[in-house]
């Protein structure tokens, strides 16, 4: 007869509980900003191993902005998401190829028909591993377009969830949404940039 014979019903519960809970525990988090946030929380919620995404506001100087603030293009703030996904099924690196291709990094204005700083790109990284990883990526995505890339490498700021009717948009308006992105002219813009690999790795579906 084995020790773990001798163990109380609670102990042995415990020990599977511990066994059990790093893998549906494990996450990681991104700071992304991609031009409007509907779109990119859109986007991104259909990668693999991608598990929620938060509209938000960073890397501004005013403290609990609104987007009626954040509009007015004088707090600094980008439109981003917080990206929460599983490491053991795709990794930062992944991810950025897939941010990458969901934007044109070529553009210091804005994206598509949203113009203005709170439009620009950039990747928040979130510590120094983030950041060596993603200034890493956009010398590979500079050297694949041969364009300079506008998309800025910054340290993670204090991130600001958006209001909640932000949230979620694409899910909660779908005729809004479509006729916005249609609209915008988002998916030819890209498609333009990156060819085939447009939009590559979004291979899930909403909701």
């Amino acid at each position: 007869m084995t020790r773990s014979s001798f163990l109380r019903p609670g102990v042995l519960a415990l020990g599977l509980f511990a066994a059990l809970t790093p893998l549906a525990a494990q996450a990681d988090e991104a700071i992304l900003a991609g031009g409007c946030f509907w779109s990119m929380e859109t986007d991104l919620d259909r990668v693999p191993g991608v598990t929620e995404t938060i509209s938000g506001y960073t890397g501004g100087h005013l403290k609990n902005p609104t987007y009626q603030d954040v509009i007015t293009e004088t707090t600094g703030h980008y439109e981003a998401v917080k990206v929460t996904y599983d490491p053991a099924k795709i990794s930062y690196d992944q991810l950025l190829q897939a941010y990458w291709h969901s934007i044109d990094p070529t553009d210091a204005g804005g994206q598509f028909c949203d113009r203005g700083d709170s439009y620009r790109t950039a990747v928040f990284a979130m510590n120094d591993a983030q950041r060596k990883a993603a200034d890493a990526s956009k010398s590979a995505v500079q050297k694949e377009l041969g364009r300079t890339v506008a998309t800025a490498v910054l340290p993670a700021a204090q991130f600001y969830p958006a209001e909640d009717y932000h949230q979620d948009y694409a899910q909660k308006n779908p005729g809004h949404y479509k006729r916005y992105r249609i609209g915008c002219g988002r998916d030819a813009a890209v498609k333009a940039v990156w060819g085939d690999k447009a939009q590559a790795e979004m291979t899930g579906k909403l909701g």
